[in-house]
């Protein structure tokens, strides 16, 4: 029996949470087969098998952490002798216990001087990864019916405890007082990468925020009439592909918007490659993927990526790749209903874009008249180490104008 060991993931990650088994013990399995889904603090990552074989054993449970370059699951190779590898895989369990049967028992109903907690739950039959389980939780074993013998409590127990609903968890827990935790959910993968990439981002940079409002009327009634060509073409064209080639216009000729300051903080770095990412509010949190080399691509091919990052992140499956790179960012907060934000700015990039939804608003026109308009407010966040607020005026009013005038962009296209 061989052991598969978790592969070095890159960028120097150590642990990864286990997110859903796609297999289960006694499964064959083949070379190249899907076998795990774990999330790092940076994407979901599908493991796949390097030989075929039989799982005899899931060495990490689903929601449990697992380290790079230790045994994530066992196997029988094809061609290994069956008992052979029954023999290894007894004698192996049998030599990791580290307590005979009595020794375990005892450890079972007499809780560690560490968690005096559990000294009220003695009676009540669980192991110790269950009882670990109900502290993480802040839950009492006596709340939770056990299904094992002599009403033993399982870890299926307290999962299906957990998945009651609020109102029948809250009774259960009327008798221990009112404003205690009903739920605790450790904070791993990208959500934990995001929280503390955003407590970096807000400690480190001097953010000011710049709003205004734009009219899209045209804008809309342009992409009413390049909707069906794109169509045909198989893409979908949403406002953030005029919303990304606009930005890259205007960076043309305000580059500084585009530039990053050094870690040191003494040296402004320019690009001239624009890596537009878009905040997607995917299952796995918050992701922004970027667009590579927006001032280079059309509408169109801007429309393919957008489209295909999009569906990548929701389902939290985005390559590492369209994570890094980018230069500046847009967060289309109006596709959930906003109206306002304060972005925070996805460090070390400049700036960070809120976009909210768009309402139909009287507006005077150029004679006194009052006209129906397609009102957008936006928000910008600028790192003011390096960034005043002229500067950002100053290129939001050429964005702007390319957006208000969606016509005016073919003049720069190339």
């Amino acid at each position: 029996m061989s052991d598969f060991m978790l592969p070095d993931i890159g960028e120097g990650i150590v642990e990864c949470e286990v997110v859903e088994w796609r297999v289960a013990e006694g499964d064959r399995i083949e070379e190249d087969q899907p076998i795990v889904e774990v999330m790092t603090d940076k994407a979901l990552v599908e493991i796949t098998a390097h030989e075929a074989g039989v799982v005899t054993k899931l060495y990490v449970d689903q929601g449990q952490i697992a380290k790079v370059h230790a045994p994530l699951y066992a196997y029988q190779a094809e061609g290994e002798d069956a008992d052979e590898a029954k023999v290894l895989n007894d004698s192996s369990e049998a030599s990791s216990s580290s307590q005979p049967p009595a020794a375990e028992k005892q450890a079972e109903t007499q809780p560690s001087p560490s968690t005096p907690s559990v000294v009220t739950q003695g009676k009540v039959p669980a192991s110790p990864a269950v009882r670990r389980l109900v502290r993480e939780h802040q839950l009492q074993l006596t709340d939770i019916a056990g299904s094992g013998k002599d009403g033993r409590v399982l870890k299926e127990d307290v999962l299906a405890h957990l998945d009651q609903p609020a109102e029948t968890v809250s009774m259960a827990s009327s008798s221990r007082g009112s404003g205690e935790v009903s739920r605790v959910e450790p904070l791993r993968g990208m959500r934990a990468m995001m929280a503390k990439r955003m407590v970096e981002s807000a400690s480190t940079i001097p953010h000011f925020h710049y709003g205004e409002e734009i009219d899209a009327t045209q804008l809309l009634a342009m992409r009413e009439r390049l909707k069906p060509v794109a169509e045909a073409q198989g893409e979908r064209l949403t406002l953030m592909s005029f919303f990304m080639k606009a930005m890259a216009l205007a960076i043309a000729q305000t580059p500084i918007i585009n530039a990053q300051l050094n870690q040191a903080g003494d040296e402004l770095r320019y690009y001239s490659h624009c890596n537009i990412g878009m905040a997607v509010d995917s299952k796995a949190g918050l992701l922004v993927p970027n667009v590579k080399g927006v001032e280079r691509l059309t509408l169109l091919e801007i429309a393919r990526e957008v489209g295909r990052l999009t569906h990548a992140a929701r389902e939290g499956r985005v390559d590492q790749a369209d994570l890094k790179g980018g230069t500046i960012s847009i967060s289309n907060i109006g596709a959930l209903g906003g109206t306002y934000a304060a972005p925070i700015i996805n460090a070390p990039e400049a700036a960070i874009v809120a976009i909210g939804k768009t309402q139909w608003l009287p507006r005077f026109d150029d004679q006194g008249e009052v006209q129906r308009r397609a009102i957008m407010t936006i928000t910008w966040a600028g790192d003011h180490r390096f960034i005043d607020g002229g500067t950002i005026a100053r290129f939001c009013n050429t964005w702007k104008g390319f957006l208000e005038a969606p016509d005016s962009m073919l003049l720069h296209l190339g």
